[in-house]
């Protein structure tokens, strides 16, 4: 039986992109510019040994995140961000980008911070499931794990809500909530591994 609201498709992505290099207004909003500050700020550690961002884009927020970063692994679902991505970050020899569906796609390694900033509410609930066994198999021990959605209205598989309270609830008892926080138009989780 197929679920009622599948996970989107990097189709979807590329096609949004080539609408639009920048659908979303990473480069120029506002919402966007404060949302990567207070993203930075709940930060539970100043650096890291080795970061993961789920859902580049263009690498707007990546600059800062690299900054952070021994080591930053970006990936993306679309071809076409990438191609910014890695020109706006061109000088940052620290960040490997790479191009991946989640989460049947996923980098090698362990991280320390993982980032999913506007992703999770793309996904299918069983996939929701399925990237939580990814982040737990793929965090170092005492890492740190940040969510960020919209909390508007969507036609996405699931809400900002939906999607947050899913992923927390599939990760298990293995984590702790370290933050909770909710803006005007977006929530901000922060979740601390054993």
């Amino acid at each position: 039986m197929n679920e009622p609201h599948p996970t989107l498709r990097p189709e979807y992505f590329e096609e949004r992109y080539r609408a639009d290099p920048d659908p979303w207004k990473f480069a120029e909003s506002p919402y966007e510019r404060d949302k990567y500050a207070l993203t930075l700020e709940a930060m539970p550690k100043l650096h890291y040994r080795c970061g993961l961002e789920v859902g580049c884009s263009i690498g707007v927020l990546t600059r800062s995140l690299a900054s952070r970063c021994e080591t930053l692994v970006a990936i993306d679902a679309a071809q076409a961000p990438l191609v910014e991505a890695k020109r706006r970050c061109a000088d940052l020899s620290s960040v490997h980008f790479k191009h991946m569906f989640v989460p049947e796609q996923w980098p090698f390694g362990d991280f320390d911070l993982i980032l999913l900033s506007e992703v999770v509410y793309y996904l299918s609930r069983e996939d929701v499931g399925r990237l939580a066994v990814r982040v737990t198999n793929s965090l170092a021990k005492g890492g740190s794990v940040i969510l960020v959605h919209w909390t508007g209205p969507t036609n996405y598989p699931l809400s900002g809500d939906e999607a947050a309270t899913l992923f927390i609830e599939r990760l298990g008892q293995g984590f702790a909530v370290g933050r909770a926080d909710r803006y005007a138009e977006f929530r901000l989780d922060v979740l601390l591994g054993a």
